[in-house]
């Protein structure tokens, strides 16, 4: 089966103040703000919609195939992705761009003021999918480039690629129209409970209204689990999936995307059995929220295994 993983291709660039904002910020002068922040250090990680996916389904044992765009400064980013056998083949650069860029301070009390460069990210991707056999493929439709989004909904319904879509922190720029009609025709659509209501609002659908659009709603819960929801004889079912519990919680970044990478390994290796599914992508989760970064944590097949039967009882692949 081949993967294709579009989205975004991102520096995620993270610094620590050793303070409060809000000794900083006088709230009767808010209107001519002009404070700077001394921080202590950046840390610099691979990041991204797509290039979080893709790692983790690399460690997962697959071969996914990025679809995204890259700045002037990719180098080291398509370094990291070829070290860890990730194709960058269908990667666009964008020579005039730097990549998308993420400019994240936190204080000490958890707040955080960020800065996102969309850079190369503004760029189309342009793919050529002449490469692509429909019924050997799964795609994910991730957070990137606006057009990308449209443009690979619309062929892959068209190619009778089978995807999954990945609104996210697209959903603002989204009308009615184009974002009802990504989602008509998905095989999934996945989101948070945040992001749930939202869709609502923006289609003026109901749950029942949407599982006429997708064959299966995910709905992520971070600490709480994930519930799927589907349509069986007119009725909508829900399964609740309960969270694998993080030994330690360092950082939450990424933790989505990771249970992407599961969800995806999971319909390949079960057959499309979405709950089995849903319970990799937990357990893939469970690794990304105990490193800081979205990409600095590590599994093999054999040790995912262990865990994953510790937690459910089973094998996962």
């Amino acid at each position: 089966m081949n993967i294709l993983v579009s989205g975004s291709l991102a520096y995620d660039r993270i610094m620590d103040f050793p303070g409060k904002f809000s000794d900083h910020i006088l709230p009767d002068k808010i209107h001519m703000l002009n404070v700077c922040f001394m921080i202590n250090g950046l840390m610099e990680n691979f990041g991204g919609t797509a290039g979080n996916i893709a790692y983790a389904l690399s460690l997962l044992g697959e071969d996914p195939t990025i679809i995204a765009t890259g700045g002037r400064d990719f180098e080291p980013y398509r370094n990291w992705l070829k070290k860890n056998k990730i194709s960058t083949e269908h990667i666009k650069i964008i020579n005039t761009e730097l990549t998308a860029g993420a400019y994240i301070t936190t204080d000490q009390s958890d707040n955080q003021i960020t800065a996102f460069n969309p850079g190369a990210m503004k760029f189309n991707s342009e793919v050529n999918f002449d490469f692509v056999i429909p019924e050997k493929t799964l795609a994910i439709v991730a957070p990137g480039n606006l057009g990308d989004m449209v443009n690979f909904s619309t062929l892959y319904k068209k190619k009778g690629i089978d995807y999954i879509f990945d609104p996210g922190q697209s959903l603002p720029a989204w009308t009615q129209e184009l974002l009802t009609e990504m989602i008509h025709g998905s095989k999934i659509l996945i989101c948070n409970d945040y992001e749930q209501q939202l869709i609502q609002e923006k289609t003026s659908m109901s749950i029942d209204d949407i599982l006429e659009k997708t064959k299966t709603l995910i709905v992520t819960k971070g600490e709480f689990g994930s519930v799927i929801m589907v349509k069986e004889n007119n009725k909508i079912r829900s399964i609740d999936i309960p969270v694998a519990k993080a030994e330690q919680i360092n950082d939450p970044t990424g933790a989505g995307d990771a249970y992407r990478a599961g969800l995806i390994k999971g319909l390949m290796v079960s057959k499309n059995n979405v709950v089995h599914a849903a319970k990799i992508g937990a357990v893939c989760a469970a690794y990304c929220v105990e490193v800081y970064g979205p990409q600095n944590f590590h599994f093999t097949p054999e040790s995912f295994n262990k865990r994953f039967g510790s937690v459910f009882g089973e094998r996962a692949f």
